[in-house]
């Protein structure tokens, strides 16, 4: 039976599917010796917050599981979780929204889906006004949201270095002016994989795209402001008649409930309520009920201020003092500045370096990271992704610190094979 052409572009075998179907068949048949995995982004396993979302969720099931489990509810998201999180924003922030400014759905990405269906895709004329993500690298799961051939484009960042084995990504707003299609734009802020929070001007240029075009700015918030706060971000969400805000639960502990939220104006939330009572109903409600109270109680705060926080600013510091032990000074690698986050993301800039090779030959090493090329978008036929879209490479910061510890250990090793294996080759 043959699939539509929108059918076909959805079950397209992503890179990142690729790579999970290898952890999962070497899950399956390891033998012996350990794997290390720095390739996932499931957020780590902290135990006063692994704890803490327990406790709240067995009060959920013991208080609201006649009403939460055993009956239908509201696409919008239970009413008592809304208004924690209408009253929980404006509190925090200033803001006056109300209920008719969030819409709950099941997870980030399912929302970041539902914007681009909502406002992407054929004109009138059939011309497809794509998606576009303004900073790239952004995060892999926004390749596959796309359900028309051509619907997603990505802009090319301007480097900027910062000393010796440092640097960072810009948006090139040059780029971005002469983009001459325009559906809606997206970025994850802070960002993965880089880690990198966006500056104020960059941010205000976005915006007036956005107004000028009259299309939504969404900003996905999973790593950011004001939880999971895994990056200290430099800038607050904002409040705008253009900009849809995303927040998740996934990274403060609760990746596998998917849990999340959209805030924006009135005319662009309603759409997406109505999308969700035609596709999914709503989200799950048994743990809307216990993120709710975290809200209510501001144990979200606590959480996010006394060990989230904390917990990633010191791995990343970690992360960093043992690249520089581990890599040669004498190769030109540099890390993504970043405060903080889940992963570190390397550019390698020579010749005879290939980010899928040092995967298949980490994979020998029994060892998983994420070729850097899958978080740019195909296909990599200019210049700036045929050299860099393929010189780097992401590194989890989830597993535990020996495994980190031993897993940059094997990067160092491999990235110096790599380089003896070009040299003889010459």
């Amino acid at each position: 039976m043959q699939l539509s052409s929108r059918g076909r572009q959805m079950s397209r075998l992503s890179g990142i599917r690729s790579i999970m179907e290898d952890i999962a068949a070497v899950g399956n048949g390891a033998g012996s010796g350990e794997w290390l995995n720095l390739s996932p982004g499931n957020p780590s396993h902290i135990p006063e917050v692994v704890a803490a979302w327990h406790r709240l969720t067995r009060e959920a099931l013991d208080e609201r599981f006649v009403e939460s489990s055993t009956r239908y509810g509201p696409s919008r998201g239970t009413s008592e979780l809304v208004e924690a999180v209408v009253d929980y924003f404006n509190l925090t922030y200033g803001w006056s929204i109300g209920p008719e400014n969030v819409v709950v759905g099941p997870g980030s990405q399912m929302l970041s889906f539902i914007a681009t269906t909502l406002f992407t895709g054929p004109d009138t004329d059939g011309v497809v006004q794509p998606l576009v993500l303004p900073r790239l690298p952004d995060y892999t799961g926004y390749q596959g949201l796309g359900l028309d051939p051509g619907g997603i484009v990505g802009l090319e960042p301007l480097i900027v270095p910062e000393g010796r084995h440092s640097f960072h990504y810009a948006v090139d707003t040059d780029a971005l002016a002469r983009q001459s299609r325009m559906g809606m734009m997206l970025l994850s802020n802070p960002a993965n994989p880089t880690g990198s929070s966006i500056e104020a001007g960059e941010l205000k240029a976005l915006i007036e795209t956005a107004e000028r075009r009259d299309v939504p700015l969404v900003l996905d918030h999973a790593y950011g402001e004001p939880f999971p706060g895994v990056v200290q971000t430099r800038l607050a969400p904002v409040l705008h008649s253009h900009v849809i805000n995303l927040f998740t639960l996934s990274k403060a502990g609760l990746p596998g409930e998917r849990i999340a939220f959209a805030i924006g104006p009135a005319e662009l939330v309603d759409p997406m309520v109505s999308f969700i009572a035609n596709s999914a109903l709503h989200a799950p409600q048994l743990l809307q009920a216990a993120v709710e109270r975290s809200l209510r109680t501001r144990e979200i705060d606590t959480l996010t201020t006394q060990h989230i926080k904390p917990y990633y600013k010191a791995k990343r510091a970690m992360a960093e003092e043992l690249l520089t032990g581990a890599l040669p000074d004498s190769m030109d690698w540099r890390l993504h500045s970043s405060d903080g986050g889940m992963f570190c993301w390397l550019s390698i800039d020579h010749d005879w370096f290939d980010d899928l090779e040092l995967y298949q030959l980490l994979k020998r090493k029994r060892m998983f990271v994420v070729p850097g090329r899958h978080f740019f978008v195909e296909p990599l036929d200019t210049p700036f992704l045929r050299t860099h879209g393929k010189r780097c490479v992401r590194l989890s910061l989830s597993c535990d610190e020996w495994a980190v510890a031993e897993g940059i250990d094997r990067l160092g090793e491999a990235l110096e094979e790599l380089r003896v294996n070009a040299r003889a080759g010459e």
